[in-house]
């Protein structure tokens, strides 16, 4: 078997180990889907082929410099994930990007049975452990109320007590909108979220992050 078959097979197992954990992303609507995690893992290969075999007539080049890059590289992607409208959120999502970018690294130094198992693992600790970890304690959302009547979001506001920590009242023509910072109860669905925030009187819900 040829160096290019070889480094070709690497390449393509980097984005087929990637692709797996994309689509766990994609199916549960988070921010980084497939495409997103195939293009981190067949870049952490390629750059992992390049510290091998690019550079091979230079005696003093450190190959471990190009995977440190990597590691810190991907933090600003992931960083980006993370930040959204003020709000940290998706920091399963960033994680699992700077996991897929080690199981390219991986992949592209022909360490396929690391590679495998690391996104075996992976798939263990996003799917399987999404169905036994106990919902406890409280976790952040932001909710976007609007109405044409700013009396009826004061009382909808009042009617949350506790949960709101912060708000923010604008007027826009003839509309007003109220921006909530709330703690909500993990064990709480979104479905039953959804449908309390939507029963509240005089307001129309618009969005809930």
């Amino acid at each position: 078997m040829t160096l290019e078959l070889v480094l070709c097979i690497r390449l393509v197992a980097s984005g087929l180990f990637a692709m797996v954990i994309g689509y766990e992303r994609e199916h549960r609507s988070k921010g980084a889907g497939i495409r997103t995690h195939v293009l981190v893992a067949l870049g952490s290969a390629l750059f992992m082929i390049i510290s091998q075999y690019a550079f091979g007539e230079a005696s003093r080049f450190d190959a471990s410099r190009v995977a440190a890059g990597v590691v810190s590289g991907i933090g600003f992607l992931g960083g980006g994930i993370i930040m959204k409208n003020r709000h940290v959120t998706g920091l399963t999502t960033a994680a699992g990007l700077w996991v897929t970018a080690a199981i390219g690294m991986a992949a592209g130094a022909g360490m396929f049975i690391m590679a495998g198992l690391c996104t075996f693992l992976v798939l263990i600790c996003l799917e399987a452990m999404h169905f036994i970890t106990i919902r406890t304690g409280e976790r952040d959302i932001a909710v976007t109320l609007t109405s044409v009547d700013d009396k009826a979001l004061i009382q909808a506001m009042d009617s949350l007590g506790k949960e709101v920590q912060h708000c923010s009242l604008s007027h826009h023509a003839d509309l007003y909108k109220m921006e909530l910072e709330m703690l909500v109860k993990k064990r709480e669905s979104r479905i039953d979220l959804l449908t309390r925030l939507n029963s509240l009187p005089g307001v129309q819900l618009e969005s809930v992050e």
